[in-house]
């Protein structure tokens, strides 16, 4: 079976288990993403680091496994189970059937995390499941593949047009698996002694954390998490010293940081978003790593660009927002919020920012277009289609990450070149 793996551990009371129930809750009535709800549950109950590392194993295992969960339950009880204690009997198979939490520990919490008027329902199937837990694990290879690594139907079917059966469920596995942390180093910073980490084959300056988050480096900027695929857009971009670029959806910073670090200082970058609350934490992040020279300014690109900027930039990097169906392994929420439909209607946004972005560049200039969707309608359609309405343009480089085979997330960026 394909899943979310943890490492065994005893839990000292049941506010972990309420916790990762109380987030599902609010999840479901899309208050917020689960990075969000982890850090404020984990806050609310004071937990400790071991239990805050606990509830987001739960909570991230559930979103993970949902659909496969549910089948399950509809295997262990008969009869309609209302949302809570649904999201109670997921907490608990979680821990019993993905997690390999001990028996003990995952019944017991969980069943007293639910309303007293469900305990022995919650009880009844969790212990159902453990005597069951062989030949429900043995059964999801012969589960439709959907099912079984618990995806929309929708996306695996789109998926499966384009990239094929096989590699269609590669991806999906992939998507379940636990995301691991990568930083590059920053040459705007003093280099540090030692970096506590694994290079990464062909991204240089790329590393693999090993061990636990080292604040210390993350502090001081000579370290910036972030995960190789974004490399690409600004290799395509390859900003040189003294040319003037705009990083037009610069929150919270990490391509606007290689883009300073490829051009040794970030005087000659301006950066912008749409979201004038984004930018206090853009700010922090560039000043941390030693670009606190950029402009920073707030702009929606779907809007005409102001006329101050128009023919101003050599180089346009635009990062628009997309599907995010590249980094679904990093972002849980991303395979259950996302729509069929909202490609299409996504599509149309970045279009309007392709097309009010243009006036910005000067004769010559290049822009990178990325995003980090796998979708070739936002992708390589988008860019064929804009080309077509423009023939004062040429596409002269894309790449594309796919995460089962680069390792890395998925990612997309093209270069199109103006004329002179």
């Amino acid at each position: 079976m394909t899943g979310v793996f943890f490492t065994p551990m005893s839990a000292k009371n049941f506010h972990v288990r309420q916790a990762a129930v109380s987030a599902l809750r609010a999840w479901a009535k899309g208050h917020d993403y689960a990075e969000t709800l982890i850090e404020r549950h984990a806050h609310r109950r004071m937990l400790s680091s071991a239990d805050r590392g606990l509830l987001q194993a739960i909570l991230f295992g559930v979103l993970r496994n949902r659909r496969l969960l549910d089948h399950w339950i509809g295997k262990l009880r008969d009869g309609k189970v209302d949302a809570e204690t649904r999201d109670v009997l997921r907490v608990g198979l979680c821990q019993l059937l993905i997690l390999g939490i001990p028996d003990h520990a995952a019944v017991n919490e969980t069943v007293e995390s639910g309303k007293a008027s469900v305990r022995g329902l919650v009880n009844a199937v969790l212990r159902r499941s453990v005597v069951a837990r062989k030949s429900l694990l043995d059964e999801v290879a012969d589960l439709p593949p959907a099912v079984a690594l618990s995806h929309p139907d929708w996306l695996f079917n789109r998926w499966k047009a384009a990239l094929g059966k096989s590699e269609a469920i590669a991806l999906m596995e992939w998507n379940n698996l636990p995301a691991p942390t990568y930083f590059r180093i920053n040459p705007l910073a003093p280099v540090p002694a030692e970096f506590p980490g694994i290079p990464v084959a062909d991204a240089p300056g790329f590393y693999q954390l090993e061990g636990p988050l080292p604040s210390a480096l993350l502090a001081s900027g000579a370290i910036y998490i972030q995960d190789p695929a974004t490399r690409h857009a600004v290799d395509l971009l390859d900003p040189q010293p003294g040319e003037r670029m705009l990083d037009a959806c610069a929150a919270p910073g990490g391509k606007a940081f290689l883009i300073a670090a490829a051009q040794g200082s970030a005087e000659n970058l301006l950066c912008t978003d749409s979201n004038e609350k984004r930018l206090p934490r853009l700010q922090e992040n560039l000043e941390r790593l030693h670009a606190a020279k950029a402009t920073i300014s707030v702009h929606d690109w779907t809007k005409p660009a102001p006329p101050e900027w128009h023919a101003a930039f050599d180089g346009i990097l635009l990062d628009v927002p997309c599907s995010n169906s590249g980094v679904i392994r990093r972002r849980v929420d991303v395979r259950w919020r996302l729509q069929a439909p909202d490609i299409g209607k996504i599509a149309v946004s970045q279009r309007k920012m392709l097309e009010n972005a243009l006036p910005c560049l000067k004769p010559g200039g290049r822009l990178v277009y990325s995003t980090c969707s796998i979708e070739p309608e936002e992708n390589l359609g988008q860019v064929a289609a804009f080309l077509a309405d423009h023939p004062e343009f040429e596409l002269t480089a894309t790449r594309q990450a796919l995460p089962f085979r680069d390792h890395t997330d998925g990612a997309f960026a093209a270069r199109i070149q103006r004329n002179a």
